[in-house]
């Protein structure tokens, strides 16, 4: 075990892209992976949308019917690295969880077949199986671009002294932290098409709204490229140390509050030893419920 000094190493690009239906996700997409350059392709789950803005440029798409298990997005985000792509855009990663055979309704399904009805021993098997679709994107060696669809509100606006519906996004249709796993998450309004970052660790957009075009993708890059080439595989020396379950279940046993419980939660799942992660998703579920009935 020792300290290195920190330097900046070349990276992929992990970005996420959430808005509402409608918003733009796909073309912003496309446009950013013209502006990064190489070999594109594209998982499409929305029904071939991706194939409309062929004209933006050349890519090659994989259109993913359901079921929208985890297995099945891994496989082809696999298939997408033998081939031997640069950029790869996820159209979108919302299916994986609420879509037809995806996260959501396999526990439902798990929990009527293995576990009457038990959705928290349910939830003990798919924690585990989307985490590693997770981790497929994060690791892969391409460039990965997400989108996802966030939950639609119409909220009345004043233009010109009139009111009017707008359709504006709220929630992201995928697990709660989901976002945590990009370097950056951009936002796309609906009725005005500019994004914002919710998240952005490269300072390339400093809480500007602005249009996404191929010189976004160009700025990116070159932030990617700015740093040093990575360590190889073969000169690593993992050193992997997993937390304590023990010190994890206390942890979560003595959280004051709901708040406090859920970010012992998170840190846990990112810090703890794989096969404890269903003992920890278990143990959360009850002491929230528990929480929940103090209040």
């Amino acid at each position: 075990m020792q300290f290195n000094k920190a330097t900046r190493k070349k990276a992929k690009l992990r970005l996420a892209l959430i808005g509402a239906s409608g918003a733009g996700k796909t073309y912003s997409a496309l446009l950013i992976a013209k502006g990064l350059g190489g070999k594109v392709a594209v998982i499409d789950t929305e029904n071939g949308s991706a194939s409309l803005y062929s004209h933006l440029l050349d890519f090659d798409v994989l259109e993913l019917t359901p079921p929208y298990s985890p297995e099945r997005y891994i496989e082809a985000i696999k298939t997408a690295e033998k081939a031997g792509y640069d950029v790869l855009i996820i159209d979108s990663v919302t299916h994986e969880w609420n879509g037809a055979g995806g996260v959501l309704e396999l526990v439902e399904d798990i929990a009527k077949a293995k576990y009457r009805g038990n959705s928290l021993a349910a939830w003990g098997e798919l924690t585990p199986r989307h985490r590693a679709f997770l981790d497929a994107m994060v690791q892969s060696p391409l460039h990965i671009i997400a989108t996802a669809r966030s939950k639609s509100e119409v909220a009345i606006v004043q233009d010109g002294g009139k009111a009017r519906g707008q359709k504006v996004g709220t929630k992201t249709e995928q697990r709660d932290g989901f976002e945590f796993e990009f370097t950056t998450v951009l936002e796309i309004d609906h009725a005005t098409r500019l994004a914002m970052a919710s998240k952005d660790r490269t300072g390339i957009f400093n809480g500007v709204l602005e249009t996404i075009t191929e010189e976004t993708g160009k700025r990116l890059i070159n932030w990617l490229n700015a740093g040093s080439e990575p360590v190889k595989e073969s000169e690593e020396k993992p050193n992997i140390e997993y937390a304590s379950i023990d010190v994890i279940m206390n942890c979560l046993e003595t959280a004051e509050n709901a708040e406090r419980l859920e970010a012992i939660y998170r840190r846990a799942l990112k810090k703890c030893d794989p096969k404890d992660v269903p003992l920890i998703e278990t143990a959360y579920k009850n002491y929230e419920e528990k929480l929940g009935a103090m209040v």
